[in-house]
């Protein structure tokens, strides 16, 4: 693209930025290279960029949490190796945590301590695919977080995708059942909220997932990384409705993954439990008595998976996560009302955007107004994902395509958390011009 200085950001320092990377189509750049490219042309220009493109809290971490961590390096944990199957009071908290703001009963045995969710997912990848030779094929309902499909392809795991945007409520059914007929699938997954678009699967959609789930026996991996954050609701209360929704309620066939980064602003220690269903823990697979003499998922997944990944999880962690869930149940720590900030920020962005020409991809959540959160999705007419992505970088504001999070739709995914109160305004000043630079085409 020729040169064009009248842009926030001089072109030639993204060009320069993307050839020095040696990236050939900026339009599949993956979410650290978008990263990447922002911060090298924040550094040459000089010029402050909106960084909307990764995923990260950018709220202070809780201090329940951080106090307990360093009371038990103070006690002398890190000398020890931790238990693989976690530690007992995290196990114990961690159930507790599930019925009170779930309504849900999971045994301390099948809480098990991860390295953050992303290991949570892997191992649950790995521990599905291997219980039955037939049932090869990990189904994944779209849009979702990209790195999971990365994980699928680094195991050799064969996946199968749709976008959930056409196919919600009583249409799921039969979509679900065109993949699950076919006799290979092992595991469906999902997040809800959903991780890019924030959506919300209402009670009827879990429902169906939850039959489908019993009927072919699959496993459901219910990714909840932004637990009780559809802050249309009032989710934080412990022991009292609403309660997370889940498809819990629906089939014993699922590990529940809790991650601290969000939901407790404690992503930097990488820890999170993996729930797993009483009936499912302790349910045998041909698979794993071929290829380890026996087992059951809670074993294979604990004493065969987690034991080759990482021999347990960071041990002063599992203290933090014990008293962070501790406090919450006893009414003592408000999470929710921390992490809300980032359904305000939402609120604010999406004015933005869509006062200067933008449109949400994913606006509206089965005839109800989408929450605000911690992303959310837009586009502009007549513009690809891939092409509104690179034409914004221009603007000092980096996201990533949707077409990277296996939505069909065209569009970009805007994450909240690095907002700064200050750069409302520099926002507001650069989609103005963009909006200028672009006359709209309302052919959508």
């Amino acid at each position: 693209m020729e040169q064009n200085n009248d842009t926030p950001i001089a072109r030639k320092y993204i060009d320069e930025a993307v050839e020095e990377m040696g990236i050939k189509d900026l339009t599949k750049a993956t979410i650290r290279e978008v990263k990447a490219i922002a911060s090298m042309a924040e550094k040459a220009s000089g010029k402050e960029f909106v960084k909307m493109e990764m995923g990260v809290p950018g709220l202070p971490p809780a201090k329940v949490g951080v106090e307990a961590e360093i009371e038990a390096l103070k006690n002398g944990i890190a000398r020890l190796y931790p238990d693989i199957n976690g530690l007992p009071e995290l196990k114990k908290q961690a159930s507790a945590f599930v019925k009170a703001f779930i309504n849900v009963d999971i045994s301390p045995e099948g809480c098990v301590p991860v390295t953050g969710s992303m290991q949570g997912t892997y191992a649950s990848f790995l521990t599905a695919v291997q219980a039955d030779p037939q049932k090869d094929t990990i189904l994944f309902i779209d849009p979702g977080f990209p790195v999971q499909k990365q994980q699928c392809v680094v195991m050799g795991a064969r996946y199968e995708t749709f976008d959930v945007y056409h196919f919600r409520g009583e249409k799921l059914r039969e979509k679900l059942e065109s993949y699950l007929k076919s006799g290979r699938i092992c595991a469906i997954v999902y997040s809800n909220p959903n991780n890019p678009s924030w959506i919300c699967l209402h009670d009827e959609e879990l429902r169906i997932i939850g039959e489908l789930a019993t009927q072919y026996k699959v496993v459901i991996l219910e990714d909840l990384a932004y637990f009780a954050m559809d802050f249309r609701k009032d989710l934080g209360r412990p022991y009292e409705p609403p309660f997370q929704s889940t498809v819990a309620h629906y089939t014993d066939r699922y590990v529940l993954l809790i991650s601290a980064s969000k939901a407790f602003s404690y992503a930097g220690q990488r820890i999170g439990v993996c729930c797993i269903s009483d009936k499912l823990y302790h349910e045998s697979a041909p698979g794993y008595e071929q290829r380890y003499g026996g087992g059951t998922f809670g074993t294979v997944f604990i004493h065969r998976i987690l034991y080759a990944l990482s021999s347990g999880t960071s041990h002063s962690a599992q203290y933090a996560l014990a008293a962070m869930m501790k406090a919450a149940v006893e009414g003592k720590y408000d999470f929710r009302s921390e992490v809300i900030e980032y359904g305000r920020r939402a609120k604010r962005l999406k004015e933005i955007f869509c006062r200067h020409g933008f449109y949400l991809v994913y606006d509206n959540d089965l005839g109800d107004p989408l929450a605000d959160g911690f992303y959310f999705t837009i586009g502009y007419p007549g513009m690809t994902g891939g092409e509104l992505m690179k034409e914004l970088l221009y603007y000092g504001v980096s996201a990533i395509p949707l077409d990277t999070t296996g939505s069909d739709q065209q569009g970009l995914r805007a994450c909240t958390s690095f907002i700064e109160p200050h750069q409302y305004e520099i926002l507001e000043e650069r989609m103005a011009q963009f909006e200028a630079d672009h006359p709209l085409n309302t052919a959508r």
